[in-house]
């Protein structure tokens, strides 16, 4: 489709109501937020006094923890790491929490981490929908959270993580490794209901910054740039580039770009007609990451590379990631639907399971 304010067409593209999802995003999050909160009030002291975290996932199940590495790496009081594979790492043992998160409840790496967990004696917390890993919480009595996704009616992970993050976010809250409160969440949720308005399908092009960038992305390889408490969200907002536009998209972080990418903006000279840079920047940034962007930035047009800078406003860290959240979902979905996309299957994602699983 070529006119992002044909609603009638929106709706006969997105089939499985992707943009009924991100619309409830805000719902998800004051969701998980209420529920998880009640459930972590009665975990066992030893869930308090751990030494190490991690989040095992995969894909869209993996992006939670992604986002409070880099959301709370400077403050949280143990280490987080994330973990997208089979096992778990060596120095998982009784003083290490271990955060399974599967939408599905069957992924096989994640589920397999789960009985590794378990060997190791670490403490263990499952999110999920169901499936096997609900059925493992039931049988061993592990600490949960199995919920019902009532605001994800596209029923894609990839669209439910407004209860992932916030799920892993009010768990670590009530241990005590973060401090966050019920009225933060509540201007988070108003936020972003701000936002579902200002970037939803009813408003206009000429005044919808996610419609805005979406026609400037079509036919490009978008490239983002981010940092700091940014880098787990802008990895996210990459997926869903990939999954619901079905577009092919890279990430890269500052400072870690300026020693290498910046000289591989010569060649191919072909490829500088269609990628495009877009920096996600923000003015809570380190003052030695601040000063990089514009020396970046100035490097990659001088290279004749198109880019744009995409300021992210929000008061705090975690308002700027809940609000490139909305955002982010919205530009791949207008990208899908200029593509003339179903945003909602993933058909390539879904041969490669069914062919691994033969």
């Amino acid at each position: 489709m070529d006119n992002l304010d044909d609603l009638s067409k929106i709706a006969e593209l997105d089939k499985g109501n992707v943009l009924g999802s991100i619309e409830a995003l805000p719902k998800q999050v004051a969701q998980a937020w209420q529920e998880v909160s009640e459930i972590a009030i009665a975990l066992p002291d030893e869930y308090r006094s751990v030494s190490h975290i991690v989040v095992s996932g995969m894909g869209g199940s993996a992006l939670a923890g992604r986002i409070l590495h880099s959301l709370l790496s400077s403050s949280n009081l143990a280490p987080i790491e994330v973990v997208t594979d089979y096992s778990l790492p060596y120095y998982v043992k009784d003083d290490t929490l271990v955060i399974l998160s599967s939408y599905s409840g069957n992924t096989a790496e994640t589920v397999s981490a789960a009985h590794d967990a378990m060997s190791k004696g670490a403490r263990v917390f499952i999110v999920a929908t169901g499936g096997k890993l609900a059925e493992l919480a039931k049988e061993n009595n592990i600490n949960s959270y199995i919920f019902e996704a009532k605001q994800n009616p596209s029923g894609q992970p990839r669209m439910a993580l407004g209860y992932s993050i916030t799920a892993n976010l009010a768990l670590l809250n009530k241990l005590g490794f973060t401090q966050v409160s019920n009225v933060d969440i509540e201007k988070i949720v108003k936020d972003m209901e701000s936002a579902v308005s200002a970037f939803g399908a009813r408003t206009p092009i000429k005044d919808n910054l996610a419609k805005l960038y979406a026609a400037k992305l079509k036919d490009k390889i978008p490239v983002l740039i981010a940092s700091s408490h940014l880098v787990g969200i802008a990895h996210a907002f990459k997926n869903q580039l990939n999954e619901n536009s079905k577009a092919f998209a890279l990430f890269f972080d500052i400072p870690e770009l300026n020693h290498h990418l910046l000289e591989g903006l010569r060649n191919p000279a072909s490829a500088k007609s269609f990628i495009h840079f877009l920096f996600l920047d923000s003015e809570l940034y380190p003052t030695e990451i601040k000063k990089r962007y514009p020396i970046t930035i100035d490097v990659t047009e001088k290279n004749g590379v198109a880019c744009d800078v995409l300021k992210i406003k929000g008061q705090t860290k975690i308002d700027q990631v809940y609000e490139l959240l909305v955002l982010g979902s919205y530009i791949s979905f207008y990208l899908a639907m200029l593509y003339g996309i179903d945003p909602s299957p993933i058909p390539w994602v879904d041969y490669f399971k069914n062919e691994l699983a033969k």
